[in-house]
């Protein structure tokens, strides 16, 4: 089944309409009569997606959608609301009480699919980030908390045939909204790049038949492809929301299709839930970038970690067997580094680290490894180098941490040393190119320079 959905109506004919229309579609249905069955189905059976029929016995259908978006387990549930044929108040209602959906019946079969396929996406989104991250996913997330009461400013961009029509949107709108709205052509809009000045919308308003039947759709494609506005939420502007436009907008990716005679009002708080939408996405997926990061740089030194670094090393490793070439490996460790926690602190420690770890990064090529893999001990990783280039970046390295003092936080300055050992990848010889083993030689050789008094670079006797 391609997921659960919880279909509420008061009317039994309707529930098994659904129900067959449903099952036809390859979803589980799952029926309630009334509000209170409703609550208990949400909260136990967690399903993928609501179909409310806002006329129910027990509870109005504003009132039950404040309580399902009041509720912790079931406030994630997208609900795509029925409301009666020429019930303005019914749709703004349950738009107002957190509806993702209205549609007046009687009910498009075509339309619901598709916006139920668009809906679902969204939902399968969020659910491989809790996979990703586990039960707690909001939690770790950040996404736990209620968003706040207080919306920040959006920008929205609007985009029909006619510069008329995209003005009239905006003059209505400005009436509602304080936020940013741009009238803007096809061509501006596809010449959008980050970090230009002008500001990528969060949100599209585009007519769905600009110059000619669906371009406005085919506008919507080529924006949700670009660099600069892939990001962005669309909503399409259909003459009827319940015709072949808006089935083909929603299986196209559409956030939204939103009729041209919607009931005034309407296109204001689609768009208000458009805005909070892009911005839970956005936060989701900074905090897993941010997840990403973490698990791979050292939140100190700003270099990569071990957890990265090993698997990496064996990839160059991997690359250097491909291309017949030499890798080198070094074991950079600080000398004596004890004391200067001992004597000055671990503040001024963590400032020694980041300050070595800087001189490192500066003197290594891009393509070249730095990662921070012990207390005080970086490995450094050489792709395509030999023992001649090894020696001679081991030897710069040495010179360049020992060279000049470095400035702690309170203001002294101390002289800190490296210590160094060497191996070199080399093929054609029983593991001399094994990444662990490489590592292995490089540590042994490290060993060696501490013993024979520190500051000293060493190569393991197999690079020799």
């Amino acid at each position: 089944m391609h997921g659960r959905i919880l279909i509420v109506d008061a009317a039994a004919t309707n529930r098994v309409i659904h129900k067959v229309k449903l099952a036809k579609a390859f979803y589980e249905p799952i029926l309630a009569a009334d509000g209170a069955s409703c609550l208990d189905l949400a909260r136990s059976e967690q399903p993928d997606l609501i179909l409310l029929d806002l006329a129910l016995a027990d509870l109005s259908g504003t009132d039950l959608l404040a309580l399902l978006r009041g509720d912790p387990l079931t406030r994630a549930i997208p609900v795509i609301a029925f409301a009666p044929p020429g019930d303005p108040a019914a749709r703004l209602g349950a738009l107002r009480h957190g509806a993702d959906a209205v549609m007046s019946k009687p009910i498009a079969e075509a339309v619901l699919l598709a916006r139920i396929r668009n809906l679902m996406r969204g939902r399968t989104d969020a659910r491989r980030v809790s996979e990703m991250w586990g039960e707690s996913a909001s939690g770790i997330l950040g996404l736990a908390e209620p968003a706040s009461g207080f919306d920040t400013i959006g920008s929205i961009g609007l985009i029909a045939a006619r510069p008329e029509t995209a003005n009239s949107w905006r003059l209505a709108l400005q009436r509602r909204m304080r936020d940013r709205l741009s009238v803007l052509t096809r061509e501006q809009a596809m010449a959008l790049q980050p970090g230009a000045d002008e500001a990528i919308p969060e949100v599209f308003v585009i007519e769905c038949d600009l110059d000619g039947a669906g371009l406005g759709l085919r506008l919507m494609s080529a924006l949700k492809t670009h660099a600069g506005t892939r990001q962005s939420a669309f909503c399409m502007m259909a003459e009827r929301e319940d015709g072949s436009a808006a089935e083909m907008a929603y299986d196209l990716g559409a956030d939204d299709v939103v009729s041209t005679a919607a009931p005034e009002g309407e296109l204001e708080l689609r768009l208000r839930t458009l805005l909070r939408r892009k911005r839970q996405t956005d936060r989701t997926r900074a905090t897993l970038e941010d997840g990403l990061r973490l698990a791979m740089i050292d939140p100190l030194t700003s270099t990569y970690n071990r957890r990265y670094a090993m698997p990496r090393l064996a990839g160059i490793a991997a690359q250097a067997e491909s291309e017949n070439l030499p890798f080198a490996v070094m074991i950079v460790d600080l000398d004596r580094f004890k004391g200067v926690n001992d004597r000055y602190g671990h503040a001024a420690g963590d400032a020694v680290l980041v300050e070595v770890a800087r001189r490192l990064a500066e003197n290594l090529r891009i393509s070249d490894l730095l990662a921070r893999i012990g207390g005080e001990e970086f490995l450094v990783v050489l792709p395509q180098t030999g023992l001649c280039d090894a020696e001679r970046v081991a030897e710069r390295l040495r010179q360049i941490v020992g060279e000049q003092p470095i400035r702690l936080p309170a203001g002294e300055n101390i002289i800190v040393t490296v210590s160094i050992g060497v191996a070199v990848g080399r093929l054609g010889q029983t593991g001399d190119g094994d990444p662990a083993t490489v590592v292995d030689r490089a540590d042994r050789a490290l060993l060696l320079s501490k013993s024979g008094g520190r500051n000293l670079v060493t190569f393991s006797q197999s690079a020799a």
